[in-house]
């Protein structure tokens, strides 16, 4: 990005030039004099006053990175290579799988993980962890829309309610004598958390409880569960979505927690998670996140395998799903320029009441809130709706069995994917990793080993660049995607113009980005077909 562009940007900002923006937001598509244009439905979230709350929990990186305004006084794109990489790399959580004799035999060797806001504060949210009383990892990225409130509770919740229908009756049996009789109950998960991704401590309590009385359902039922894998996925995301819209509709005379509820049930997120099992890989996704496979053919060429379809107006077997779905007269209607409903991109979602509710049920939930505006509660009902729910949150479910020439699992929100291809995504990580390898050169000792003769060793390795290379791979297809240049260079003020957009400005040209690698250990997959 030249000067000139840095200069274009903000001057077209400051004579309020609307730019199209990728993302989607809801809104309203405005008739005017024969043209069409679209108005944007959400402000800047305004403070919220005492008494209510909101879930925007993650941290805004400093002022001093990120400009509020285009209208400040010296504002400039200018940052430096180590203001940029502070940005960028903020949000890098890593993980490597050892067992307790500190050796792999997971199929999944580590995973890396970042996030980038577009939004203020970021609707993104990402979760990550291990199976205790089942096997595998689980992975989940959640896209939210309309506020982060939806994107964090699906985020908090939905592992444990797969975790949950994955259970044998037995534990599921272990666990309800232990609440019962007030004693301390097994986790359930191992969570992977980087500190900005906290848990809303306020409400933990009530989604315990509705986890349980899911549980308890399960028990009643005459049978051994049984759920495969696949069921057991669509039965936990149906599951939950359903309890999000109960929770908004019981009594709740705590005001904090009922103010939670409305903020979730009519906010919205999409949701890809991933489940790893030995080779098996179970993909369910809602919405438009995307999950990749990268896979190394003999020829050491590589290949790209997606595992997930984008639910939305593009894709003709969602369309004919909801024609099927609703009467023949509104088949007009259903897509909008190419919103559901003229409102929202994708074509299924958690949350998102005011898609899925009757027109009275939503008067009556709202007419007895508080101030709705105030908590930023999207109230639009759009000029078509007749025959609801027309959102679903139930998911596909891909089933993959791993090889060893799998290498790496991509999963990430549409801010990615709206700035790369899949191909162009594998192609990064995989040149990515072989630049890692390059520049690492291998430490041998040479007897006896001192402190000195290791520091050597060390500068040796900085001074060959590894220090100027991105360690997180997720790092590395974030710096990507919004500073490639025409060439598939990162240009570097480019890089820093996008960083330094503020505000009021980086939602028309990014949107939040959240991208999670899962890298798999080739010799553990082996090993599975070696002995099966």
């Amino acid at each position: 990005m030249s000067r000139t562009v840095s200069s274009w940007i903000l001057s077209s900002a400051r004579s309020s030039i609307i730019l199209q923006g990728k993302g989607r937001w809801y809104s309203i598509c405005i008739p005017n004099r024969n043209k069409v244009k679209w108005k944007l439905v959400f402000s800047k979230t305004c403070p919220y006053p005492a008494g209510s709350c909101s879930l925007d929990r993650t941290s805004s990186f400093p002022k001093a990175f990120r400009h509020t305004s285009t209208e400040e006084e010296h504002f400039s794109f200018q940052l430096s290579p180590a203001q940029i990489n502070d940005i960028l790399r903020a949000g890098e959580l890593s993980h490597r799988t050892l067992d307790l004799n500190g050796k792999n035999a997971n199929s999944v060797l580590r995973f890396e993980s970042n996030q980038l806001a577009s939004n203020s504060p970021i609707e993104d949210r990402r979760s990550a962890a291990t199976c205790l009383q089942t096997a595998g990892m689980m992975f989940g990225v959640f896209d939210g829309h309309a506020g982060a409130a939806c994107a964090q509770a699906v985020s908090e919740r939905l592992l444990h309610y797969i975790a949950v229908s994955l259970m044998p009756r037995q534990s599921l049996e272990e666990i309800e004598l232990a609440v019962e009789a007030m004693k301390p109950v097994r986790p359930i998960l191992q969570w992977h958390r980087h500190p900005n991704d906290v848990e809303y401590q306020e409400i933990t309590s009530q989604y315990f409880e509705n986890l349980r009385v899911y549980w308890q359902h399960l028990l009643d039922l005459d049978a051994e569960p049984g759920f495969s894998l696949e069921e057991a996925m669509i039965c936990a995301f149906k599951r939950l979505d359903s309890d999000i819209s109960l929770e908004v509709q019981a009594p709740q005379e705590n005001e904090l927690m009922r103010n939670i509820a409305l903020q979730v049930a009519f906010s919205g997120a999409t949701a890809c998670v991933a489940h790893i099992d030995g080779v098996h890989l179970h993909v369910a996704n809602t919405g438009d996140c995307r999950a990749v496979l990268g896979v190394r053919e003999e020829d050491g060429t590589w290949s790209t395998l997606p595992l997930t379809r984008d639910h939305n107006a593009y894709d003709e077997f969602e369309i004919r799903r909801l024609k099927r779905e609703h009467p023949r007269s509104e088949e007009k209607t259903l897509f909008v320029n190419d919103r559901l409903l003229g409102i929202l991109m994708p074509s299924r979602a958690f949350g998102d009441v005011q898609l899925k509710w009757s027109k009275e049920l939503q008067h009556s939930i709202l007419e007895n809130s508080c101030d709705v505006e105030a908590l930023n509660i999207y109230q639009y009902v759009p000029p078509n709706y007749h025959t609801p729910p027309y959102l679903t949150a139930e998911p596909e479910v891909t089933y993959h069995k791993l090889r060893s020439k799998d290498k790496f699992l991509v999963i990430a929100s549409d801010g990615l994917w709206e700035m790369l291809s899949n191909e162009k995504v594998v192609k990064l990580v995989a040149g990515h990793l072989t630049e890692l390898n390059m520049q690492k050169p291998p430490l041998t000792f040479k007897k006896p080993v001192n402190l000195g003769y290791m520091h050597n060793l060390l500068l040796q390795r900085k001074s060959k660049g590894l220090a100027s290379l991105d360690q997180n791979t997720a790092t590395h297809l974030i710096r990507h995607a919004i500073g490639s240049n025409e060439y598939g260079e990162v240009d570097p003020e480019k890089l820093a113009a996008m960083l330094a957009l503020p505000e009021d400005l980086a939602r028309m040209y990014r949107d939040d980005i959240t991208v999670t690698v899962v890298h798999f250990n080739s010799e553990t997959i082996e090993d599975y077909y070696r002995s099966h």
